[in-house]
């Protein structure tokens, strides 16, 4: 059977996305666009709004480094360019190229480069030869260097129309060389074009063997190794070179390199002259303390250069782990066309980015900024990136978090943090609405809890609310498996059930409550005198990071006492939280630290990990289920809220309970199993607290594993979804009897994640969320046919009324979907739907039933 299909319209609202914990993953393009790897999916980011744009899928692994064609280092090149490219490497060798049209800002899938490499691609660097010639260089894990040449399609007199035509015009892509490097690969690569009209390119190489390896070739290929450089003492983590600096007669690049030797080395490359004339040519500078000490002369074609150590700097107490000249600027444009400023950043896993400059009277380089990271919980930086114009640097962290600082000083430098996106760093594993709405609540195998809200603006000229992680209540010791928002009156609670036997129960601080009232203006969210009743200003994270102890209001001044002793940071002593009420979007250090919440109860009773959490609608009861391979552990667990009592351990299932659920009236709990069945009990609340419950019905109802369920919100029918790929819709009759009701058609893909939300309670239409292995959603209207008041028939009619565009799903397994309840349930036409999944992302849609 069929329905009308009406037209409805579905836009991405929020992505919330942590980058992954590797280095080369980060690229700041001319675009003034940021590019990182969340698991498998290459995500795109604005810096000015510090929004995620989109994400990008295509790679079956983890994404491990991203290039932007043209990179910041050549902005000053890109003003004229309508079309940027970007290149993307896995961990399985594969390298994606991508398309992004600025006319109308739509990506493009150009092509997947020939696999050229047996494992990970461990680095990729290139530049614009020209507006449609591209080399970039590949490394990879398996010990060799691929260099590349790319001619792009042209795009004179560039129109819409056109740009479809060129749609279909491919790349011509040929790979110039394969270098075998031998069994210590590379991971950092920096090409450049060499000094003087030579047409020369080098290619700078450093790896796992102390060494940097410098090759010279031209155009069509054949790089030869022209010298080697020693002076590091570990590992090389990365190289980059300058633009050509014009001094004089002779021309010259440097080439800055950083090692886990915690030292970072500049070397100079001068054009010594012609072989056959290398008299007069090379003019020796004068001898002074910046001079350069003189190194080992090379030949390339039919040109010789010299290299040599123009400094060392130290300053850095860590690996440091990535290094970077300043992009050239346009102020300066003279016959050259640019100017290379001498200013270089670092970043190091000692939680500080430093810029680096030479003193204008001696020429040593100096340290002349440091930013970092105070955060007690953080490890470092594994790389840092200007922006095209250099106003700003950003660090991606050991915490798969963005760091961002802008000068926004006038005649004297002045580094501020700015704002940036921020979300998980491994799967997300459920989601959950706020009673209300006003706010998401994630949890994820990055042991962490985290709340995403949108944040009014007051700003009359901007664009609206922005959605931001506002809060993050829980950093644990384990992996967050599930949470459960507590409904009803009262305060924001919640429960999470990680890798271990207990679950916790945790409670908004005041700090909180303020900060969500500043951000969402809303009167009714919770009330000031309500406010009044909360005693906890905040949390502190015990040195185990198991357990969070409440910071009382009336202790506020004991925390400021304690901030003035030595202050030493140790695992012993962990420094106090300072939780205020925020007024702005919190940065990664407030978030790790200051926006927790306490935990006020833990509920034993589980013999295995907790897997699955939910809440009934009035707030009374929460369910609870743990792994399990017998029957005996496969329990679930009925809590009273309040008083956290285990008031009931129902028995049906033979393995874990997957998915659980309460039916909107909250007489009937759903349960299914990786058993393949599920079950329903009755739940009757007698008087006294006591509850009483019976197991009415239990059926094997699919071919594989249960993944998912969810009832009608208008109803006693509900939905399952299974590894075997398809969905049905059961009905419940008053003899508590199920009857399938609809099997809908095959999917391509395991159904993982099920939602299923209200239109018209009149008609008992809805729309059901299908979110599948492959990370794609679909979106089906159901409106169930009833022979009276309460019987269903086995009439259902349905219709897939859309198939989201795989360029705004998730690009792996979709965990779990959540409809925002809409007001009053009845008749709601603007819908938000929100899914999490194994792809690190927290996405928001909105959905507009027409």
């Amino acid at each position: 059977m069929s329905i009308n299909n009406s037209k409805t319209e579905v836009k991405r609202l929020f992505i919330g996305a942590g980058c992954n914990r590797i280095v080369n993953n980060v690229s700041w393009g001319a675009s003034d666009l940021v590019s990182f790897g969340a698991q498998n999916a290459v995500v795109i980011f604005c810096p000015k709004s510090a929004q995620i744009l989109t994400t990008l899928p295509g790679h079956k692994a983890v994404v491990n480094c991203t290039h932007w064609l043209p990179s910041n280092k050549f902005a000053f090149k890109a003003k004229q360019l309508e079309r940027h490219f970007l290149l993307s490497g896995d961990a399985d060798g594969v390298i994606i190229l991508w398309e992004l049209s600025l006319a109308d800002n739509k990506w493009r899938h150009v092509l997947q480069l020939p696999k050229s490499h047996k494992k990970g691609v461990t680095c990729i660097t290139g530049f614009m030869v020209s507006q449609t010639d591209a080399i970039f260089a590949t490394s990879s894990s398996d010990g060799t260097v691929c260099l590349w040449d790319v001619l792009f399609p042209t795009s004179s007199g560039y129109i819409v129309v056109l740009d479809r035509l060129l749609a279909n015009c491919e790349c011509k892509l040929s790979c110039l060389e394969t270098l075998v490097v031998g069994s210590r690969p590379m991971v950092t690569l920096s090409l450049a074009q060499l000094p003087g009209n030579t047409g020369l390119i080098g290619l700078a190489m450093g790896g796992l063997d102390n060494k940097i390896y410098l090759y010279c070739g031209e155009r069509t290929g054949k790089f030869v190794r022209a010298c080697e450089l020693k002076g590091h003492t570990d590992w090389i983590r990365s190289l980059d070179f300058s633009l050509p600096i014009f001094s004089g007669e002779a021309d010259s690049v440097l080439l800055v390199s950083s090692s886990q030797d915690k030292g970072i080395r500049i070397w100079k490359l001068t054009l010594r002259g012609s072989l056959a004339n290398t008299e007069g040519t090379y003019k020796r500078g004068e001898i002074g303390l910046a001079s350069y000490i003189e190194g080992p002369v090379f030949v390339a074609g039919s040109f010789s250069y010299q290299i040599s150590l123009e400094s060392l700097l130290i300053g850095h107490e860590d690996w440091v782990y990535s290094v970077q000249w300043q992009p050239p600027s346009l102020a300066a444009e003279e016959e050259i066309g640019f100017y290379q400023p001498q200013s270089i950043l670092s970043a190091s896993m000692d939680k500080t980015m430093m810029i680096w400059q030479p003193e204008r009277k001696t020429g040593i380089w100096m340290n002349v900024v440091t930013v970092g990271e105070l955060s007690h919980c953080a490890l470092g930086f594994y790389g840092g990136h200007w922006s095209p114009d250099a106003r700003s640097i950003l660090a991606h962290g050991y915490g798969g978090s963005f760091h961002m600082w802008k000068n926004i000083g006038v005649s004297s430098d002045n580094w501020q943090p700015q704002k940036v996106p921020s979300g998980h760093f491994a799967a997300v594993t459920d989601i959950g609405w706020a009673r209300c709405g006003e706010y998401l609540l994630s949890v994820s195998h990055d042991q962490t809890t985290r709340i995403f809200a949108p944040w009014h603006d007051r700003d009359p000229q901007s664009d609206g609310d922005s959605w931001n992680e506002i809060a993050r209540p829980q950093v644990h010791g384990h992996d967050i498996n599930c949470a459960a928002i507590i409904q009803g009156k009262g305060n924001h609670r919640f429960v999470s059930g990680a890798e271990e036997k207990v679950a916790r129960v945790f409670e908004a601080p005041l700090s909180f409550l303020k900060t969500l009232h500043y951000a969402t203006s809303e009167q009714s969210s919770f009330p000031e005198d309500v406010q009044a009743d909360v005693q906890v200003l905040g949390a502190n994270m015990s040195a185990l990071g198991l357990s969070q102890k409440p910071i009382y209001v009336n202790a506020t001044h004991e925390i400021q006492e304690n901030l003035g002793n030595d202050g030493l940071d140790t695992l012993e002593s962990v420094p106090d939280a300072v939780p205020v009420a925020l007024t702005e979007p919190p940065i990664e250090d407030q978030l790790a630290w200051h926006t927790l919440w306490p935990e006020s109860h833990k509920l034993y009773g589980h013999g295995n990990e907790l897997f699955s959490l939910c809440c009934d609608h009035e707030g009374k009861l929460v369910a609870s289920s743990c792994k399990a391979q017998s029957a005996t552990v496969a329990e679930i667990w009925l809590w009273q809220v309040g008083s956290w009592k285990a008031v009931g351990r129902l028995q049906s299932h033979s393995l874990t309970v997957t998915q659980m659920e309460f039916s909107h009236d909250d007489n009937l709990l759903l349960a299914v199993s990786r058993d393949r069945q599920f079950s329903i009990f009755k739940i009757n609340r007698a008087g006294n607290d006591e509850i009483d419950y019976k197991l009415v019905a239990r059926q094997e109802a699919h071919k594989r594993i249960i993944w998912a369920c969810s009832w009608n919100p208008f109803g006693h029918e509900f939905a399952t979804g299974s590894r075997d790929k398809t969905v049905k819709i059961w009905g419940v009759e008053k003899t508590s009897s199920v009857k399938p009701l609809l099997t809908l058609p095959l999917f391509d893909s395991s159904v993982t994640a099920l939602s299923w939300v209200g239109l018209d309670r009149q008609r008992n239409d809805g729309l059901l969320a299908v979110g599948m292995e492959s990370g794609l959603l679909q979106i089906w209207s159901l409106h169930v046919e009833r022979s009276d008041d309460s019987i269903p028939t086995p009439g259902v009619a349905t219709a897939q009324i859309i198939r989201l565009d795989p360029f705004t799903c998730h690009v792996s397994a979709v965990n779990r979907l959540a409809w925002k309840n809409p007001e009053n349930n009845e008749n709601s036409t603007n819908l938000q739907l929100a899914s999490c999944g194994a792809d690190h992302c927290v996405r928001l849609y909105e959905v507009i039933v027409h």
